[in-house]
């Protein structure tokens, strides 16, 4: 046996059942979902009702209009494929006009060009990354 302090000792059944007690207040009713379960649909609902979803600090904010927009090179690149596609502003704003989002602009340029087709709607096309 080993010199150890008074704390490195297993605690008795008594203990171990007190602790599990305290624990146990603060267990969720119900488990969380496996990793193969779909995620419930008040999730999906609520990213894009989530203030959060248009909102990104910085000057190229996803929601701005191209006639906001004070870069004269546009950016946009995909997660998923890691291509990057650029546009002056002036041009975007000849092919898409001055009160289209920046969003929608960036989208409609990566799908023109996705090379990431697989046949399925879900995942079909580009994650747009905007900088």
């Amino acid at each position: 046996m080993t010199d150890r302090p008074a704390s490195w000792r297993m605690p008795t059944l008594k203990q171990m059942e007190k602790m599990a007690a305290v624990v146990g207040g603060n267990v969720p009713p119900k488990p969380g979902l496996a990793p193969e379960e779909d995620l419930p649909p008040e999730y999906w609902q609520a990213l894009p009702e989530d203030p959060r979803a248009d909102a990104r600090p910085g000057p190229l904010g996803r929601a701005m209009r191209l006639c906001q927009m004070s870069q004269h090179i546009l950016r946009v690149e995909c997660r998923r494929c890691s291509r990057t596609v650029e546009i002056q502003k002036v041009d975007a704003i000849r092919l898409y006009g001055s009160e289209a989002l920046w969003r929608d602009v960036g989208q409609r340029l990566l799908d023109n060009t996705c090379t990431q087709r697989t046949g399925r709607h879900e995942e079909d096309g580009c994650w747009p990354a905007f900088e």
